[in-house]
C-alpha cells in the first residue's frame, strides 16, 4: 500500500507542496566569487537593506527626499549603476535574491561610492507586498524577467493580475512601469495582460511596444538575448489611478 510521506515537522508533503507559493525564479546561486563574498560581508550595511514586513521610508533609507526608482530582479547590477550614476538626482533600490549578483553590484557601488542606490536581497513580491509603501514609488523597473517559455510553466511568469495590482498600488499617479523582454510570447503576454489592466495607460497607444531608446541602459541578459538572434520589446505604462 502506497504512504504519503510526512515531514519531520508532521506536515503532509503532499499538502506541503499544494500550499507553497509558486515562485517566479529558481534559486540558482551560484558560487561566490571572494570579492562578492567580501562585498555582501562588509558593505551590506551600508547599502543593503534587509528584508522585514515594516514599511520603509525613503527619505530615511537615502538621507533626502527624491524620487524612486524600484527594479525587479536586476541580474549583475550593472545598468542599474549606470543608470544611478547618469541620475545622481534620484533614488534607486535594485532586487535581487541571486548572490553573485548581489556581490558584484554591492561592490562595484563601494567601488564608486554610489550613494542613490540600494540593494534588497529577497522576494521581489514578498518586498512589494510588505516593505514597499503604496504611492511611494516614481518608477517600477521589470527587464528581462524568466519568460518560462514552456506553456506548462506559464503559471510562475511574474507578470499576472495581481502584481499588476500591486504595482499600481506602489506607483504614484504619473508614475512608470517599464518591462522588456527577449522572448515574442512574453512579449505578446505583457502587451495583453497590461493593455487590459485597470489604472493603466500604453504610453505608446494601446496593442503597440514602446522604444527602449532614451528610456534604459541596455542589460547583460539583452547583450545574450540578441546575441541568440532575439528581438527586444519594451512596454512602458503610465498610471492614471
Amino acid at each position: 500500500m502506497n504512504k504519503e510521506a510526512t515531514s519531520k515537522n508532521g506536515i503532509n508533503n503532499s499538502d506541503a507542496e499544494h500550499h507553497r507559493p509558486i515562485r517566479s525564479y529558481v534559486l540558482r546561486q551560484g558560487k561566490l566569487t571572494s570579492a562578492q563574498k567580501n562585498a555582501i560581508e562588509n558593505y551590506w550595511h551600508k547599502y543593503g537593506i534587509d528584508f522585514s514586513e515594516d514599511k520603509l521610508n525613503f527619505t530615511s533609507v537615502f538621507g533626502r527626499n527624491a524620487e524612486v526608482t524600484l527594479e525587479i530582479g536586476f541580474g549583475d547590477g550593472d545598468s542599474l549603476l549606470e543608470q544611478a550614476r547618469n541620475y545622481p538626482d534620484q533614488n534607486f533600490i535594485g532586487i535581487e535574491v541571486h548572490g553573485p549578483g548581489v556581490g558584484h553590484l554591492l561592490n562595484r557601488i563601494h567601488q564608486e561610492n554610489i550613494s542613490n542606490l540600494r540593494v534588497i536581497r529577497h522576494d521581489a513580491v514578498e518586498v512589494l507586498n510588505k516593505q514597499i509603501p503604496e504611492n511611494s514609488l516614481n518608477c517600477v523597473q521589470l527587464f528581462f524577467p524568466d519568460p518560462w517559455h514552456k506553456k506548462r510553466h506559464h503559471k510562475r511568469r511574474i507578470l499576472k493580475t495581481d502584481f499588476i495590482a500591486t504595482i499600481n498600488e506602489r506607483l504614484v499617479t504619473g508614475g512608470h512601469f517599464h518591462m522588456a523582454t527577449d522572448w515574442e510570447d512574453y512579449a505578446e503576454h505583457m502587451l495583453s495582460e497590461m493593455d487590459n489592466a485597470k489604472g493603466f495607460k500604453n504610453n505608446a497607444g494601446k496593442g503597440n511596444y514602446s522604444s527602449s531608446k532614451g528610456h534604459r541602459q541596455q542589460t547583460k541578459f539583452e547583450r545574450r538575448g540578441l546575441k541568440l538572434g532575439h528581438g527586444v520589446w519594451d512596454l512602458i505604462y503610465t498610471k492614471i489611478a
